[in-house]
């Protein structure tokens, strides 16, 4: 069985971006677990996900227990489900084994374990000092975790649209100058890993072979306000590490892995826990409201874009002499449902 290279892996299984926990201390070893086990098709994403799953369920059990050494014992395991969680994408872009629905699974499962260890941990503890802050804060890590995912997918799919709707203007006005080659427009987060200071545009432009091609760029007012933070952003993209320092990742090992192993160490172990909950949590609020904001300004942006883009081919589209397309009527409100 012929194993492909580590380097092989890492350019076809690393993400161009991730979370420093993923990068620092999962990556080295999934990577190499991957390299062992890729060459079994037996092996496949679908299993992973399944076997990060029970390995989930065996961790939510030593928590459970609330002891100092059940408590290390889950911290551990809880890792290595995280592990085996992120060698099944790897296999699948290795081994070209992903499907649809693994993605579904793999998801599915990953909020499965965050709830169940959230409920063990959180309920083990209540159960042993029976105070209801613990119930509190596992209301607050199954709300956290169901937020930051709910608002990561809204924010891709409001992103998705601003870019369609740029691209349709872009298209109306190659059609009416009669330009049938023209590309869309490239977005700067699309095409830049960094993004160096200056003309964002002009980065573009002289770091890729899309010259011909129009660079929107709808984060100019964030980079004017927070230059620092994007100079760090930069910085960290060259290790490959999300801007977003904590995210829900950062958030399961604070909750289930430092906390528990600080409070073992300590002999401290709810208080070790509900401290690094408290500070990891609004860490992440912190930075989700932070993300929040930065859409508004691009949407500040994108509308300023938009109509410029949408100016311009009405221009062209009068020179061309062709009718701008009537916008659909809104539908009408009504008291009931429709039929």
């Amino acid at each position: 069985m012929e194993r492909a290279s580590l380097a092989e892996i890492r350019v076809k299984t690393y993400k161009s971006r991730d979370s420093w926990w993923t990068v620092l201390l999962v990556d080295p070893l999934a990577s190499r677990l991957v390299r062992l086990v890729s060459p079994y098709r037996s092996v496949t994403p679908n299993r992973l996900s399944l076997a990060a799953a029970l390995i989930g369920l065996v961790a939510a059990a030593c928590f459970a227990f609330a002891t100092p050494w059940w408590l290390v014992a889950g911290a551990v395991l809880f890792h290595f489900a995280f592990v085996a969680d992120c060698m099944d994408g790897k296999v699948g872009r290795l081994n070209g084994t992903g499907t649809v629905f693994g993605a579904w699974l793999d998801y599915m499962l990953d909020r499965v374990r965050v709830v169940t260890c959230t409920a063990a941990l959180m309920g083990g503890l209540w159960a042993v000092t029976h105070n209801p802050l613990y119930l509190v804060l596992g209301g607050v890590v199954v709300f956290l975790d169901m937020f930051h995912h709910l608002n990561s997918l809204e924010i891709s799919r409001v992103k998705g649209k601003m870019r369609s709707k740029l691209s349709a203007a872009a298209q109306r006005t190659a059609i009416a100058r009669g330009e049938t080659g023209a590309l869309p427009p490239r977005f700067v987060e699309e095409v830049v890993v960094e993004v160096p200071s200056g003309d964002a545009s002009q980065a573009v432009a002289n770091r890729t072979k899309w010259v011909e091609r129009e660079v929107v760029d709808l984060n100019e007012d964030f980079r004017a306000r927070f230059g620092l933070f994007v100079r760090l952003r930069n910085l960290l993209r060259r290790g490959r590490i999300r801007p977003n320092v904590m995210s829900t990742v950062e958030l399961h090992m604070a909750v289930f892995i430092i906390g528990p192993l600080i409070g073992a160490a300590t002999g401290h172990v709810a208080g070790a826990v509900a401290a690094v909950t408290v500070v990891a949590g609004a860490l992440l609020l912190v930075f989700d409201l932070a993300i929040i904001y930065k859409l508004y300004l691009s949407t500040k942006g994108f509308e300023q874009q938009l109509a410029k883009a949408i100016a311009t081919a009405e221009a062209a589209e009068a020179a061309a002499g062709i009718q701008p397309p009537v916008a659909a009527p809104a539908p009408a409100a009504t008291g009931g449902h429709a039929v």
